[in-house]
């Protein structure tokens, strides 16, 4: 029977399912948008809101990415992946190395900043053999999924699982997660996942602008202003005279001029003062722009056309970025960002009007310093190899790699806790001042952690209205007559989908519950259907949207959806064939 908490509940889920996807609102405040309604409805009381911020999860996660950004500050990655890379000499070879080290790595740090740290080396590769970045890209993701689904720290999604684990009340006597519960899937699909790549990822991945010329950037095109300065040679002067015409990898899409725009553009058109001229083209070419046409310049550059050395290079936009949803000129940037990409989208209007989005690939006007001073930020992650690194005494990198790895090994042993042995390794690291402690608190995913409180918040209103008891037994009718297996599979197959289109943090909160429900009510062991929901919502390989390392590929590989959809959704389909098969052998 339908009560009034159960309608809201309902209301509320597809609030959430149609912000997600259609991008309203960003997914944390889209998240606290949904709890505060359920709150004010009073089928959640503010206890009941704010108890997920004392779960031990959230804070192993937290700690885990506080833990991956002491590693990037640190040159033990950098140091492994040069003698790793630099033997490279074949499309095979690298991407075998590439795919092996990542996704080993991945099992026990942060994957985001892993991918962060290997995008450089993939485009440094791929400019000196003449590859595009685009036949990497997308497995250096990959490789950091299947790597990351094969422990219970190797992605924030297992933990949160676990965290819906310990506060559940469906079945009370359901223990925790254990930190190597998930290798039993995740190791066979590590290697299936690299043979998957290995042999047939030269003909499924894409060939997007392979890097043909000996340039410092990559050729992808953009859409940048330039302006006809005060007493420039150019004024008075028609299109052709003055050299723009047939730019080779440039194109003059339009000029804008005081209230109105011109386009498309005639050979006899006549330039005047403070034109903006609009082009498309690659990053070189307009790296070029400037010097071979001292008549322009870009526009609000400020102080940056005076100085002796400045530098241009690409960046991308984070998933959690504070950019996302605001224009290039409300964020000021317009002195460092006069040019932005997207996935091969022709870009309109004016620059400073254009809405950034999370994989939005921004080139960079700047000073020298520009990289000094973005060390820390969580809004973007670099493209080109241009970071230095600090270098640290030995015994401190010894205490770094082995305090991992004991705190590791003596949480699966049970002797401490994960949350107190990542706490101690990073109360050391402060002390032998490896990393600041300034440092630390810009290096935490205030979004992520909202996320997931929300979402217990939210598993806990779908228990209390009814919610996923109606949606469970609905779930139990339709594929009971295939049996535990049959269960298994729309299990997984609902929560991939929906991970694929609004987030896997979303698809395990409103899943979870569901799937712990069908376990109760059946009286089946409810493990498998808890491994499941964490399988499927975070090996997610079917859009760029579903997982945070595939975002950070889609816009400097140039991809599109159709992309992730051909080369993911087969290995998709694999996964969950491998994950139904071997939790059915073992817990059925």
């Amino acid at each position: 029977m339908l009560t009034f908490d159960l309608v809201v509940v309902f209301i509320v889920l597809i609030f959430i399912l149609v912000s997600l996807y259609k991008e309203i609102l960003g997914p944390s405040l889209t998240f606290v948008v949904a709890v505060v309604a359920l709150g004010i409805f009073g089928i959640l009381t503010p206890r009941e809101i704010l108890s997920g911020f004392a779960n031990e999860q959230i804070a192993v996660i937290i700690m885990l990415l506080l833990l991956g950004e002491i590693f990037r500050h640190t040159n033990v990655i950098e140091d492994l992946f040069d003698r790793m890379f630099s033997k490279a000499k074949s499309y095979k070879g690298f991407l075998s190395r590439m795919m092996i080290i990542v996704s080993t790595f991945s099992a026990f740090l942060n994957n985001t900043p892993l991918v962060a740290i290997m995008m450089p080396y993939v485009h440094s590769w791929c400019k000196r053999n003449r590859i595009s970045p685009s036949k990497f890209l997308m497995p250096l993701s990959f490789a950091a999924i299947l790597g990351g689904s094969t422990t219970l720290i190797g992605t924030s999604t297992n933990l949160i699982v676990n965290g819906l684990v310990v506060d559940q009340t469906i079945i009370p006597d359901l223990k925790p997660l254990q930190i190597f519960d998930f290798v039993y899937v995740g190791i066979p699909m590590m290697v299936i996942g690299f043979f998957y790549f290995y042999f047939f990822g030269e003909k499924l991945l894409p060939i997007k602008k392979a890097l043909t010329d000996n340039y410092d950037l990559n050729t992808r095109e953009y859409l940048i202003e330039a302006r006809i300065r005060n007493n420039s040679k150019l004024i008075g002067k028609t299109v052709e005279e003055a050299g723009l015409r047939n730019l080779k990898g440039l194109f003059l899409v339009e000029i804008q001029r005081r209230s109105f725009k011109i386009s498309p553009i005639s050979p006899d058109m006549i330039l005047d003062q403070d034109d903006i001229l609009v082009f498309a083209g690659d990053t070189e070419r307009i790296a070029d722009l400037l010097s071979s046409h001292p008549g322009i310049s870009l526009p609000e550059v400020g102080m940056l056309s005076k100085r002796k050395q400045t530098e241009v290079v690409e960046i991308v936009v984070s998933q959690n970025s504070t950019l996302i949803h605001k224009t290039v000129k409300e964020i000021n940037f317009r002195g460092k960002y006069d040019a932005v990409h997207r996935n091969g989208e022709r870009l309109s209007g004016k620059i400073g009007n254009i809405t950034l989005k999370a994989g939005d690939v921004l080139l960079v006007y700047a000073g020298k310093d520009f990289v000094n001073r973005t060390t820390n930020t969580m809004d973007f992650y670099f493209i080109s190899k241009i970071k230095d690194f600090t270098k640290f005494e030995t015994y401190k990198l010894v205490i770094l790699v082995g305090g991992t790895i004991m705190a590791i090994l003596l949480s699966a042993l049970h002797v401490i806790s994960l949350f107190m042995g990542l706490i101690t390794l990073i109360l050391i690291s402060l002390v032998l001042n490896i990393i600041h402690a300034k440092e630390l608190p810009k290096s935490i995913d205030y979004n992520l952690a909202i996320i997931i409180v929300m979402s217990l918040a939210l598993g806990t209103a779908m228990i209390k209205s009814g919610a996923a008891q109606l949606i469970a037994n609905f779930l139990i009718s339709v594929f009971m007559p295939m049996g535990r297996v049959g269960l298994l599979f729309g299990i997984y197959l609902i929560t991939t989908l929906l991970a694929a289109y609004i987030t896997n943090k979303a698809a395990v909160g409103i899943i979870f519950p569901i799937a712990l429900t069908i376990a109760s009510n059946l009286d089946i062991n409810p493990f498998p259907f808890v491994l499941t929901v964490a399988y499927s919502s975070a090996a997610n390989f079917m859009t760029p949207i579903g997982y945070q390392t595939n975002l950070m590929v889609y816009g400097p590989g140039g991809y599109s959806f159709k992309d992730f959809f051909r080369v993911g959704t087969p290995l998709t389909l694999i996964y969950m064939l491998v994950t139904i098969l071997i939790l059915s052998l073992i817990y059925f």
